[in-house]
């Protein structure tokens, strides 16, 4: 698997870093999280250069697991190798965890085949050269675990599964919300499946009481980010662009950059679609197989949902509409992919040919319909370079303040400028991510007007006494009262209500994996 996964990364070392869409997002949050980690924060919430340093609550909304991971390599390794030690650890991890589940069924060789076809299958090296979301990518760890376990739930005591498939449902919310979303959906299907196949519903259960302890898992970061969902524009998320309607196979809108791409993953979708076809056609044992009823479920709830005709379903569905574009379910067809391609095709002359086949496809679109991007070690030492001058990023629109049109800042702001009579001397203590000191001396009282967009859990203290911060009407910057002489400006930002319930949630679904653990003694892996 590390060796398959090198290869996919190898390409690195004369075309450059693919610069998809989400590798600059990511990249600076990167390095954001190493700024945090040695100005003591451990666990980030603001992300400070974002928006050329007014910041933005990023990391109260973005899952922790994938930023931790870069960040770590960003501790120890240069970061221009920072993307693809990332992409390496996460493919070897995805075809890793393939392994496991195939071994139910094939053979060691064959259950190797299935774990590299699932590790660079088309829409893995989509997400990698085109793409860059690296979350996304990193939840395809969990999804052939979900069936794994699963399925020994189905077994002779069910109960023994839940503890394992409810970390793996944690491991989802707390690496990528769309990912998680289908994760759930998923679950629900597959349970459904083996349920009516048993006529029992205990399946049901079980599974149910595994995504509820999974949730209650990533609880810590789930209740925040929903209880402050109103703090922020949150429904940019489902912005023109990045709407379900707007991402359908083949769909059309009125930005020809947007039609390219969705012309490519479309084709890279048909592809897998036909050889999954011809997966169930040639298969003649997978009759005798309880694993085909399931396998063709999932394959006809992900194909189905890439469709148009669908729509209804995105939008009345519980929370489906923010997986945003339908071609992600390609993440979950990914595991039937794998396994019914390598368990129809036993002879390895039909599987080279199939892997030239996916190869010709990617060349195709490719050079035919949209090249990757491509970033050098320089465009990465100026990105870092723009996070430790203080210049900044650009941010995402979804994670600033509610009703802040973040394109009408000024970008060269000063970090604090005065505004009343007469003149005031000011002195920048600290200006770090989540803490900052300020003395101001004013002949006269007036206002302070920092670069910096105003949130609901900084507190600030002016010589010692805790006031409330105003904002700008238009930008939504912060705005402090000062009066007449010397003012003592801290400002921090705190955990909420929320992040102290959430961590109580945590705490009590992590006391309830201790107790099942010690009464159902789960299987190993």
């Amino acid at each position: 698997m590390a060796a398959v996964a090198l290869c996919v990364v190898l390409p690195f070392l004369k075309l450059g870093i693919p610069s998809g869409h989400d590798f600059e997002f990511h990249m600076n949050s990167w390095i954001e999280v190493v700024d945090h980690w040695k100005q003591g924060t451990i666990y980030p919430h603001w992300a400070a250069l974002a928006h050329y340093g007014y910041g933005e609550a990023r990391f109260i909304f973005y899952p922790p697991f994938s930023w931790t991971l870069g960040g770590l390599l960003g501790l120890v390794l240069p970061w221009k190798l920072v993307p693809a030690a990332y992409i390496w650890i996460v493919l070897t991890l995805a075809g890793s965890s393939m392994f496991a589940l195939a071994r139910r069924w094939l053979s060691r060789r064959d259950a190797i085949f299935a774990a590299t076809l699932y590790a660079a299958n088309p829409y893995n090296l989509v997400i990698v050269y085109w793409r860059s979301d690296q979350a996304e990518l990193m939840a395809s760890i969990y999804l052939p675990l979900l069936l794994l376990f699963l399925l020994r739930m189905d077994e002779a005591d069910g109960r023994r599964g839940v503890v394992p498939l409810s970390l793996v449902m944690a491991a989802g919310w707390l690496t990528n919300l769309p990912s998680a979303v289908m994760m759930n959906y998923s679950l629900g299907v597959l349970a459904m499946m083996l349920a009516i196949r048993r006529r029992s519903f205990r399946l049901l259960l079980y599974a149910g009481f595994a995504v509820v302890l999974g949730a209650m898992l990533a609880g810590f970061f789930l209740l925040p980010a929903y209880h402050q969902q109103s703090w922020v524009n949150i429904n940019q998320v489902l912005a023109p662009g990045v709407r379900p309607e707007d991402s359908f196979l083949f769909t059309k809108t009125a930005d020809p950059d947007h039609n390219r791409f969705n012309l490519l993953v479309s084709i890279v979708a048909v592809s897998q679609f036909v050889i999954l076809a011809g997966a169930f056609i040639l298969s003649r044992s997978l009759g005798r197989n309880k694993v085909w009823p399931l396998l063709l479920a999932w394959s006809a709830v992900c194909t189905l949902l890439m469709l148009s005709p669908t729509l209804p379903l995105w939008n009345h569905l519980p929370e489906l509409r923010f997986v945003q574009l339908p071609w992600r379910w390609l993440l979950c067809l990914g595991v039937p992919f794998a396994l019914l391609v390598s368990m129809s095709l036993q002879r390895w002359w039909w599987r080279i040919v199939l892997c030239m086949m996916m190869v010709s496809v990617l060349w195709v679109v490719w050079h035919r319909v949209q090249n990757p991007w491509w970033d050098n070690a320089g465009d990465i030492e100026e990105m870092l370079d723009n996070q430790q001058d203080g210049t900044g990023n650009e941010g995402v629109d979804e994670y600033v303040p509610l009703g802040v049109d973040p394109y009408d800042v000024d970008q060269k702001a000063p970090q604090a400028r005065f505004e009343g009579k007469g003149h005031a001397n000011i002195a920048i203590r600290k200006w770090d991510a989540e803490h900052r000191a300020i003395d101001a001396t004013t002949g006269s009282a007036g206002k302070l007007v920092l670069r910096l967009f105003n949130y609901p859990l900084w507190r600030l203290e002016v010589n010692g006494r805790q006031i409330a911060t105003e904002s700008t009407p238009d930008t939504g910057q912060m705005v402090i009262p000062i009066g007449t002489g010397e003012n003592r400006i801290r400002i921090r930002f705190l955990d909420g209500a929320d992040r102290k319930w959430g961590l109580l949630l945590s705490g009590m679904g992590f006391a309830v994996i201790l107790l099942l653990s010690a009464i159902w003694k789960p299987q190993p892996l």
